[in-house]
């Protein structure tokens, strides 16, 4: 389980440590820097695919994506009486992220590349990166370390062994190194990163393609757009929790229930309401009726992942929808770790009731902070260095 999000340099978060839980809620108002938060998480699985370089391009380079501010902050800079523009940058260029968990953890620090004439300019490049055990990367807890493109290995006895091969700036030994044999701590890593799941807004419009009949093949994990929900959710009529799944769509739409339906092994879902002649298909459903389901199916996988991402599920719900969303979440974070990223204090108020863990982000000076904490607050952290 992660116990800790760290992340430098990425828009408007400088510099902010994070304390996380088996049910985390992230809160705030618009703007305060909750999506970035979010992006960030994703960047870091996207670094066990090997594909971190090209989503940081496609959002147009480090240079793009870096804080923008002076590099101590602008409330820094005030109290030490300088401008807020215009002071020279004295320290790198850098990009960092990195958590801790309750075996291993792992940093990673982006800079820009040094071939300044190739055409690729966008694509950032891995400077320094960490394995560690326990919560705080120390001399005594590297596990397996990068600079540059060299990597060395912590051996049996303790003693440092370099590797032979030379990563190249775009590679990241996570994706390159992990071994079962020689690296068993980097291959941990990786299939935890690789596990882990996000759920953004789901495309719900009339021409989605969750409203058109599907291949129906086993799907005990919900696709990212959510495409395969009649088969996901029949998975865990058959495999999973078909008692919760009945239950929550019954008490969200007043005694209502969904069925799966196969023609030709193509799947599509329809919804049975109290009171009608006929059940309701997938184009007959309203946006938030068909992304709550979407949520179900997600929450209720048979295959639950390591850590589950939601980006503000409360999009498009009704407000009454909101309390056996909650409780949804509640039952599946006893199965996994999940963390909510919502603007809704409705949602963010049911679970607190539940005993979530709530971080509630503020702007000041126009740098992410979180709410009620100081320096001595946020959980201890360091950096790989370059």
């Amino acid at each position: 389980m992660i116990t800790t999000l760290a992340i430098d340099g990425f828009r408007s978060l400088r510099h902010i440590v994070l304390p996380i839980t088996g049910l985390t809620v992230i809160s705030g108002a618009n703007g305060v820097g909750k999506s970035s938060v979010y992006r960030s998480l994703r960047l870091l699985a996207e670094v066990a695919q090997s594909g971190a370089i090209a989503a940081l391009a496609r959002e147009g380079g480090v240079q793009s994506l870096l804080w923008a501010g002076p590099e101590a902050g602008a409330s820094a800079a005030r109290r030490f009486g300088h401008p807020v523009e215009g002071t020279m940058r004295r320290d790198v260029v850098a990009l960092k992220l990195g958590y801790a968990s309750s075996d291993f953890g792992y940093a990673v620090d982006f800079g820009l590349p040094t071939n300044q004439q190739t055409m690729f300019a966008r694509d950032p490049e891995i400077k320094a990166e960490a394995v560690f055990s326990g919560s705080v990367l120390r001399p005594a807890t590297a596990l397996t370390e990068r600079r540059n493109g060299a990597v060395r290995v912590r051996g049996d006895s303790g003693e440092w062994v370099p590797h032979d091969y030379r990563l190249r700036p775009t590679e990241s030994m996570v994706a390159a190194f992990a071994d079962p044999s020689t690296t068993p701590e980097l291959l941990t890593v990786r299939e935890n990163l690789g596990s882990w799941r996000f759920y953004d807004h789901f495309r719900t419009d009339p021409h989605a393609p969750v409203r058109q009949p599907q291949l129906g093949t086993r799907a005990p994990v919900l696709s990212h757009s959510g495409t395969n929900l009649a088969a996901a959710l029949q998975t865990i009529r058959e495999f999973g929790n078909a008692a919760l799944l009945d239950r929550t769509i019954a008490r969200a739409f007043d005694g209502a229930s969904v069925k799966v339906q196969s023609s030709d092994g193509l799947f599509s879902l329809a919804m049975v309401q109290p009171g009608l002649l006929r059940p309701l298909d997938t184009l007959e459903l309203s946006d938030g009726t068909l992304r709550f389901l979407l949520l179900v199916a997600a929450l209720l996988s048979p295959n639950p992942p390591a850590l589950l991402v939601l980006n503000e599920p409360e999009t498009s719900l009704h407000p009454r929808l909101l309390a056996p969303l909650a409780e949804l979440i509640q039952a599946a974070a006893e199965q996994t770790q999940i963390v909510v990223v919502s603007h809704s204090s409705a949602l963010v108020d049911e679970l607190d009731e539940s005993g979530a863990s709530r971080i509630h982000l503020v702007k000041v000076d126009g740098e992410t902070a979180v709410d009620g904490q100081g320096m001595l607050d946020e959980p201890a952290w360091s950096w790989p260095k370059r």
